[in-house]
Parts: structure tokens; sequence; C-alpha cells
């Protein structure tokens, strides 16, 4: 069954989350390619395949580059499944898509079939629609029923300096989706819509990690991890997967305003 964020059913907030500091942005993505490594293991071992949603940004670009580089010939690429948390509505070869940066980065490096692979098919000019197929693959990929929520392995996510994380901007729609798991996104200050997985989605995972980089995020982790600001206007703190796990991976720079930062 599904629930939404204002329903009294899904208020139960998960364990708290593992925040783990690393020293510098490279000691961040070879933490964040070990979690990956062993979620992969476990998730097989249990399932026998292993989901991940990606996302964009120079932070997970890093940790792509690294599992390409160290994991190629021992990663368990052939029963990894690919999905991308959000994308931008521009085609698969722009400059701008999160596919095509995941694509350069590893996906085309390491030894993976394309029938593993599930883009958003940004080619469809109509923003609404790329989600409601988007939305339609990944139900069916998971061999969900009606009203059933599917339960990723593991969702990357990254935050802006206005706290936002996949494509859900402040104060924007998506924020008060009650049924959708995937959604175009209108951006007022972008102008254009973004294709973007819903919290109903994001909050069934299994495990959700945020990789976090940079001083100029380090305002917003804070209000984010320690302030009492709405979700509404730092929307990673409505990010609470439950029973799923929550971790942060954290450079120093992206850390240095938090009170419990060593």
């Amino acid at each position: 069954m599904r629930c939404h964020p204002g329903d009294p059913a899904c208020q139960v907030m998960s364990q708290s989350a593992d925040i783990r500091v690393l020293a510098a942005p490279q000691k961040l993505f070879e933490a964040a390619a070990e979690e990956v490594i062993h979620d992969a293991e476990q998730a097989i071992s249990a399932r026998g395949r292993f989901t991940i949603a990606l996302s964009g940004g120079s932070t997970p670009k890093g940790l792509f580059n690294l599992l390409a580089t160290n994991a190629r010939t021992s990663f368990p690429w052939t029963k990894t499944f690919f999905f991308w948390s959000d994308e931008r509505h521009v085609a698969p070869t722009d400059p701008d898509s999160n596919f095509r940066m995941a694509n350069e980065a590893m996906l085309a490096k390491i030894p993976v079939a394309a029938a593993n692979i599930f883009r958003v098919p940004t080619e469809n000019p109509e923003a609404a629609a790329a989600a409601s197929e988007y939305e339609e693959t990944i139900c069916k990929q998971f061999g969900v029923k009606a009203e059933e929520i599917p339960v990723f392995d593991l969702i990357l996510l990254g935050m802006g300096p206005d706290g936002h994380t996949a494509s859900l901007f402040p104060q924007t729609a998506a924020l008060g989706e009650q049924s959708r798991l995937v959604v175009a996104n209108w951006v007022p200050k972008m102008n254009t819509h973004r294709i973007t997985f819903t919290l109903l989605l994001l909050n069934a995972a299994r495990k959700v990690a945020f990789l976090v980089s940079g001083s100029d995020k380090a305002p917003a982790l804070h209000e984010v991890l320690e302030g009492k600001a709405p979700g509404e206007q730092f929307p990673a703190k409505l990010v609470r997967p439950n029973p799923g796990k929550l971790i942060w991976f954290l450079d120093g720079a992206a850390a240095s305003e938090l009170s419990k930062a060593s």
C-alpha cells in the first residue's frame, strides 16, 4: 500500500542517520565505493540481484570513476540493475544529462549489459509523459502490484546548496506528491521541468546514501541535519527511509558547520 508524507501511518521515523565525515573528497569516494560493493554483495546473496538508483553531480561522478577503475573486474555487474533518481529533461547525449555523465564515467567502462540499464526516456518531448513512462518501467522491473512501492537496494543522492535533493527543490509541487513515484517537477528558478523520484519512492528504499562535498553545501547541510526549518525549505530533510537505512557521506568542508563534526 502506498502512503504519503502527510499520512500518520508514514510518520514513524527511521533510525538515526549514519553520518560519516571524511577528510577529503577522495576519501569520501572510497568510503562510498566500499558501501556500494557491500550492499551489492548483500543484495545478491539475499535476492539474486542488486538494484541501484544513480544521481547526477560532480560528487557521484568521483564515485563512478572509482568503481569503474578499481572494481571493474570484481564487482557483480551482470547482476546489477541501474536506474536514475532524477534526470534533466534533455536528450541522453546532452552535456547536462545525468545518464550521459554516468555512462561516460562508469557504465561505458564496465561489463554490464544494456538490458541492465534503465535510463529516463527524456527523448519524449512531454516531461510528464516521460515521468509516467519511467514509473511504469520501474514498477515492471520490480514486479510490483498496483499501489505497491518498489524497494531499491540503494539510492544514491546528492544535495544542492539550497538543500534540494534529486530534483525535489524547495517549495516545489513534487514535495507534496501523494501517489506518484516519478513526476515531472516544475522548477521555477530554472524555468524547466526536472524528472524525479518522489519521496514515496525514496523513502521506501532499503538504503539511501547522500554524497555531499564542498563548503558551499555547509550552511544547507547544517540546516538539514541540525536546523529547525521545515523540510519544504530544505527538501533533503524529508528523505527518511523507513524502515531503511540513511547514510550521509560528507567531506570535511561540507561538514564544517555541523556541531558534531570532528
